[in-house]
């Protein structure tokens, strides 16, 4: 029988690489009780790096592709949520994409990765699978975090910045103010912008996948989902009605519908299901 081991440990990666990834998780469990992981839509692309044993999903967020196991994975914006299975053990670590540095760091738009699970050689080329190998052979979590800041480092300075070449100045700015809540009705969005609702569509799924009212959809849902997750872990009641409040839902209805359409489930299952779950809990990007 395995020793219990039970870890997550979470870093900011390197100043220059911020523009580009909000956050790195290490997690290893082994010895704990098999489980099944809803892989939540949220602001972020997903970049892993498995450590002992692949990444088994046994549904994706396009239901199209089918169940495999990752070595590596790379995992664009989504609506629906990924389901993911381990038997007792997983490790690995998780990158947190932010969506306006894919191009500057992957050389693709996230539009291009939009509800795809993808080998990360696929889109890296052979360097994911040496980054993987590096992260394998280092021993410590600040030793593996470190590969990713020289190794990433690295591929910002040879890429052609000229190739991938960011998204229009009202694409960056429709998404920053998305991002600082999801609440802002698109027809303002678009009227602040100086476009139509309609070629800001356009403009906005092109760079993203999303439109910019999924985006919004998903900003809040992921920042209900944090303060949910920061108050579960502090041992307070969940109290869901002024967490719709909060987060700009029409009442705890509302709140309820959209976590079902995005999680596939209640709130409440969500968290009876998740609470023990590394991969549930990133850094905490806001108090409760």
């Amino acid at each position: 029988m395995d020793v219990v081991v039970d870890e997550m440990v979470s870093a900011r990666p390197a100043a220059a690489l911020r523009p580009f990834i909000d956050h790195y998780t290490g997690y290893r469990q082994r010895g704990v009780e098999p489980a099944v992981h809803r892989g939540l839509p949220s602001p972020y692309l997903t970049l892993i790096f498995t450590l002992d044993e692949p990444l088994v999903i046994s549904k994706h967020p396009d239901p199209a592709q089918p169940g495999g196991r990752f070595d590596t994975l790379i995992g664009g914006l989504h609506t629906s949520p990924a389901v993911i299975t381990h038997d007792g053990r997983q490790s690995g670590l998780q990158l947190a994409l932010r969506p306006l540095g894919v191009r500057a760091l992957l050389g693709v738009p996230a539009a291009a990765l939009y509800r795809l699970d993808l080998p990360a050689d696929d889109v890296l080329g052979r360097l994911g699978s040496r980054i993987q190998a590096q992260l394998q052979e280092a021993t410590t979590w600040p030793q593996r975090f470190a590969v990713l800041d020289r190794t990433l480092l690295d591929r910002l300075a040879v890429l052609d910045r000229g190739a991938a070449a960011g998204p229009a100045p009202e694409v960056v700015r429709a998404w920053q103010l998305l991002g600082q809540g999801g609440a802002l009705p698109i027809s303002r969005l678009a009227a602040d912008l100086g476009w139509s609702p309609r070629h800001l569509g356009q403009r906005f799924r092109a760079e993203f996948g999303l439109s910019p009212k999924a985006a919004a959809r998903v900003v809040r849902f992921h920042r209900a989902r944090l303060l949910l997750q920061s108050r579960l872990a502090a041992g307070r009641p969940m109290h869901l009605a002024d967490l719709s409040a909060r987060c700009g839902y029409f009442d705890q209805a509302h709140l309820a519908r959209e976590f079902r359409a995005l999680a596939g489930c209640s709130p409440t299952a969500w968290a009876a299901a998740e609470f023990r779950n590394v991969q549930a809990w990133p850094p905490d990007e806001e108090g409760a």
